[in-house]
């Protein structure tokens, strides 16, 4: 299927993450779109790690963009969250046009169920699509243990057919605009099942708090919500005065609840999720109902 209007207009594609300009998803990413030799590759992502820090904004503060250098892309550091860097990013700040779409991955791990409320690299897509742009958000369920390097790249690789299906709507004007795409793929990418149109399910990993003496006691939360065994260091508390002024937590991961023919349980299965969202966070049938008999009761 080809995207392109004719060999000299390739379609502009912009990519941001939360992972960082530096983060290996992305660069697989953008390696994988220049080699196509089909798009012009621009990118605006963050100077360093912004996982899990949701749609929040830069508001006091000016944004430093310093341009770095990969190859075949015209690429900013931004210091900013992902959704400041989408938001500049096709702000004609940056670049001298529009891109015709956003893309913001490939993060490292997977965002399904509420776990996409948290997520930077949905974010960044979701603020493309607030101002009016299509929009994807690529995620790998990264595994510890089990997932390489090399997987990212043929993560990219497995979503090139349906970038270029969004690409030929785009052209064609017949890109639904009351959506944006939320696609995860699996950990086992050479072997997945193709894609799956899903739903957000309310899947989530259950978090939790532990006490701690010191920056370096406990394993560290991963940017896939799982714990860094690695990183675990012990240390005994007995006989260690704790001041009540200055308190050290740190988050630990507690279980996890999995919703059956959602987005995660078909992720698991093997498939690359496909999943529309909206900006919108309208509650369920039941809550309305509930309400609508309790406000003239309260008055």
């Amino acid at each position: 299927m080809d995207c392109c209007v004719d060999g000299g207009n390739r379609p502009k594609i912009l990519v941001t993450n939360d992972d960082g300009i530096d983060a290996p998803g992305l660069q697989a990413l953008v390696r994988v779109l220049v080699s196509t030799n089909r798009y012009e590759v621009l990118v605006s992502a963050p100077d360093s790690e912004k996982s899990a820090v949701s749609h929040s904004i830069t508001w006091r503060n000016p944004l430093s963009a310093k341009r770095v250098n990969i190859d075949g892309a015209t690429a900013f550091a931004i210091s900013g969250t992902p959704a400041d860097c989408a938001s500049l990013g096709i702000s004609k700040m940056l670049f001298p046009s529009v891109p015709d779409l956003v893309i913001s991955g490939i993060n490292m791990g997977s965002n399904c169920g509420y776990h996409i409320v948290y997520s930077g690299t949905v974010a960044g897509a979701r603020e493309a699509f607030l101002n009016g742009l299509p929009s994807i958000s690529l995620s790998y369920d990264w595994v510890g243990g089990t997932s390489k390097i090399q997987d990212y790249t043929l993560a990219a690789e497995a979503c090139l057919p349906i970038i270029n299906a969004v690409l030929v709507e785009i052209r064609n004007k017949t890109y639904p605009e009351k959506c944006f795409l939320n696609i995860d793929i699996p950990t086992d990418v050479a072997n997945h099942k193709g894609y799956k149109l899903t739903q957000q399910g309310k899947s989530i990993v259950k978090m939790g708090w532990r006490q701690v003496i010191s920056e370096k006691q406990g394993a560290k939360m991963l940017s896939t919500m799982t714990m860094d065994t690695n990183s675990s260091t012990s240390m005994d508390m007995d006989g260690v005065a704790l001041s009540q002024e200055h308190l050290l937590y740190r988050r630990e991961v507690r279980g996890g609840y999995v919703e059956d023919n959602t987005d995660y349980h078909a992720l698991q299965q093997g498939y690359i999720t496909v999943t529309p969202l909206g900006a919108l966070s309208n509650a369920e049938t039941d809550c309305q109902a509930f309400f609508k008999e309790l406000l003239p009761s309260a008055l």
